[in-house]
Parts: structure tokens; C-alpha cells; sequence
């Protein structure tokens, strides 16, 4: 999942608001994000120990990643057309308390079926909250507010990676795993209780239409942007859904340290979304091809120079401000290849990334449990260098941006 405003496109749907900010409600949504997207990369951090806990593979114990991705996937397009007649306020409202009982399922599972079930209502919610509730800053500020609500609302993914999984690896380390998803499950439930008190009503409005995504699909803009979210979104997870192992292994690293380097890089990230968040709307080509270099060179190198804190953490740092961008890049580049078609694109967006964190998750695990961690990032780093040449491809053919509907 997903950050600054795409280019700050906006729906041709007015605001219904016209007084005030409601400010509370931007936040309890962006909080709702927040809530979902720690919870989807909590067991990054636990992954060895939920590992020790069911005595499976570091790979096997990857499929908690791959479960929520697919299951993602296939939510996104079918919740939103399946949902279009309802009143978004009342769905963000179920998908949350979905979550709120998966993470106290996790936190009770006495087999890692049970965990791996947990993790498939994850996939639901993040389906359906993100592609709702990712275009709904339009509809509760004033029209002048829209791009700093919609910035609020996406800030809450890099935080995730800043707070939250450090957070819960923590948590993790002094009172177990299962703890850590109780946490979640509380957050969770006041979330719940913040949308309920905070969102108006927000009856449907033009509802996305399965025969829109498939038009969408046959835009020149949007295979280029399904291209390179696959690229960089499987070059990344494969590689960091591993990286506790890879600093355990290689590094040798412990805990504590393992902890405050996942802190650095999620700060990191902070950065990177922020940046280019600046630069993606007027420079979507550079920007992207950056990032994707960036990724590839700090990959390629951990095996290399990975061996030592220093040189870990350095590369890592790198990595996290290169990452802190995919989000913003690539749901930029769907909103700009259909600028007609916003929620449409929100849809594709989180449907295609989240199925490529499936694919990259457990194709990570089998390259782990086949070679080793220190492996999965040179072939990640490979991954991720292919997707700066399909920048390149891009810009070669002077693939046009269609115009903006006025």
C-alpha cells in the first residue's frame, strides 16, 4: 500500500463539505490506514519468532505476507463494484472491525492455519478500505483542502513502516508475538470508534465499474504502470520480507539492534516519501527511475558490505528512502496514465501492488529456504534494475500523459 497525493488529480465529484475542515475525520481515516498497513508488515519483525513459535521455516513463515497480498488482490476490484450502493462510512466501519478481529484471531491462533486465516480477513480489509477510502479527501474537505487531506491520509503508510513495525517487533521482544497483535486489535477497535464518531455519512457516489477497469487495462499508461509496480513492489518484498533473517545471518545482529534498524530504515522512508512526493507530479519518470536504481544498487550491495553494522545500516538507509517513494510513484503514474477514471485507478493501484507483495513474499521464501537470505537480495536488486529500464523504455517511445478532463 499508497502516500501523497497522486499529482493532486482531483474526481470531478465536488466536496460535499463546504464549512470547515473536518480534520478529525481525515485523521480517523489516515489512522485506519495506519492500523492496516502495521498490521499487514507486523510479522516482518516477528517473522523469526512466529517461525520458533509454530517450528516452520523462515519461507513458510513468509506465506503471512503472501496471504494478505492475494486475498488484497481480489478484494480491491470485488468490494468496491460488489459495495458501489452502500454508504462508504458504513463499509470503512466493517472492513475495520474485520481487521480489529483478525489481529485477535492471530494473537489466539494455537496453529499457523489459524494464523495464515488471520491474515486472509488482513487481505480483505486492506483490499477494500484502500480502495475506498484512498479517494475520499475530496468528499470531506472543502475543495482547497483536498491535496493536504489527501497528503494526511497517505502519510500514514511510511509511519507504518517508522512506528509501527518497529513498534511491534519490540512489543514482540519483551512480551511475545501474540502481543504484539492484541496491540493491533485494540488500536484497531478505537479506530473503529473514531470513523463511527468522526465520518458523515457518505452515500455512493459514481460507483467504479468492472467495465471501466477493463478499459483501463488496455491504456498504453497503465500497462507501463502495472509493469513497473510488479518490478519494483516483487524486488522489494522479496527481499525486505527476509531482511530480519539477512541481518540475524549475515550481519549478526540481535534483537535489540535488529529493532533499531528497522526504526532507521522506516524513518528513512518518512524521508523518501516526502521527497518524492515534491518531485513525482512534475518529474514521474526521473522520480521512478531513481527510486528504482536506488533499490537495486542497496540490495545488490547488502551481500556485499552487508556483513557489518555500519555498512548494514548505511544500505538499509538508502533502501528506506528509495522505498519511501514506490507508493507515491506508482499510484502517480496510474492517476496520470487515467486522470478521468480516479477511483478506478485507486482500485488497479491496490490491487496490482498488493498482489505483487504476494508474489514477492513467496517467491522471497522459496529463494530463503532454497539458498539463503543474503541470495533473495541480489536477485531483488536484479528485479529492481529491470524496472528502471522500463522507466527508460518509457521515456525512449515518448509515451504521452492524457490530458487532464477539465
Amino acid at each position: 500500500m499508497h502516500t501523497t497525493a497522486p499529482g493532486h488529480t482531483r474526481t470531478t465529484e465536488p466536496a460535499n463539505r463546504s464549512g470547515p475542515a473536518p480534520w478529525p475525520a481525515v485523521v480517523s481515516v489516515a489512522t485506519g490506514i495506519f492500523a492496516i498497513v502495521t498490521t499487514e508488515i507486523l510479522p516482518i519483525g516477528l517473522l523469526t519468532s512466529i517461525g520458533a513459535g509454530f517450528a516452520i521455516t523462515d519461507g513458510m513463515a513468509g506465506l503471512m505476507m503472501t496471504m494478505p497480498g492475494l486475498l488484497a488482490a481480489v478484494a480491491a476490484p470485488l468490494v468496491t463494484v460488489a459495495t458501489a450502493r452502500f454508504d462508504r462510512r458504513a463499509m470503512l466501519c466493517a472492513l475495520i472491525l474485520l481487521l480489529a478481529l483478525a489481529n485477535f484471531l492471530a494473537a489466539a491462533a494455537t496453529d499457523y492455519w489459524l494464523l495464515l486465516l488471520s491474515r486472509v480477513l488482513v487481505g480483505v480489509t486492506i483490499g477494500g478500505f484502500w480502495s475506498i477510502g484512498a479517494g475520499l479527501a475530496n468528499r470531506l474537505v472543502p475543495p482547497a483542502a483536498v491535496g493536504r487531506a489527501t497528503a494526511v491520509i497517505f502519510s500514514a503508510v511510511p509511519l507504518g513502516s517508522v512506528l509501527g513495525v518497529p513498534a511491534g517487533t519490540f512489543i514482540g521482544e519483551i512480551a511475545g508475538w501474540r502481543t504484539a497483535f492484541v496491540v493491533m486489535g485494540v488500536l484497531s477497535t478505537a479506530v473503529l470508534a473514531a470513523l463511527a464518531l468522526t465520518v458523515p455519512k457518505l452515500p455512493p457516489e459514481r460507483p467504479t465499474r468492472l467495465s471501466e477497469l477493463g478499459r483501463m487495462l488496455r491504456g498504453t499508461g497503465t500497462r507501463f504502470a502495472l509493469a513497473l509496480t510488479f518490478l519494483i513492489v516483487a524486488a522489494h518484498f522479496g527481499a525486505y520480507t527476509y531482511v530480519t533473517p539477512f541481518l540475524e545471518d549475515v550481519t549478526s545482529a540481535g534483537p535489540a539492534t535488529v529493532t533499531v534498524v528497522l526504526l532507521v530504515y522506516g524513518a528513512a522512508g518518512m524521508i523518501g516519501n516526502f521527497l518524492c512526493g515534491a518531485t513525482v507530479s512534475r518529474y514521474p519518470r526521473a522520480t521512478f527511475a531513481a527510486v528504482a536504481t536506488a533499490i537495486a544498487a542497496s540490495t545488490l550491495l547488502l551481500p556485499v558490505l552487508g556483513d557489518g553494522l555500519f555498512g548494514a545500516i548505511a544500505l538499509l538507509t538508502l533502501w528506506g528512502v528509495s522505498y519511501g517513494g514506490v507508493p507515491v510513484c506508482s499510484q502517480t503514474w496510474f492517476a496520470k496514465s487515467a486522470p478521468r477514471s480516479i477511483e478506478a485507478s485507486s482500485v488497479l493501484f491496490t490491487a496490482s501492488f498488493q498482489a505483487t507483495i504476494a508474489v514477492g513474499a513467496l517467491a522471497g521464501g522459496v529463494v530463503v529456504d532454497r539458498a539463503s537470505p543474503a541470495a533473495i537480495m541480489s536477485l531483488s536488486g536484479v528485479v529492481a534494475a529491470f524496472a528502471a529500464v522500463i522507466v527508460h523504455a518509457h521515456y525512449a517511445k515518448r509515451v504521452p500523459w492524457p490530458e487532464t478532463k477539465r
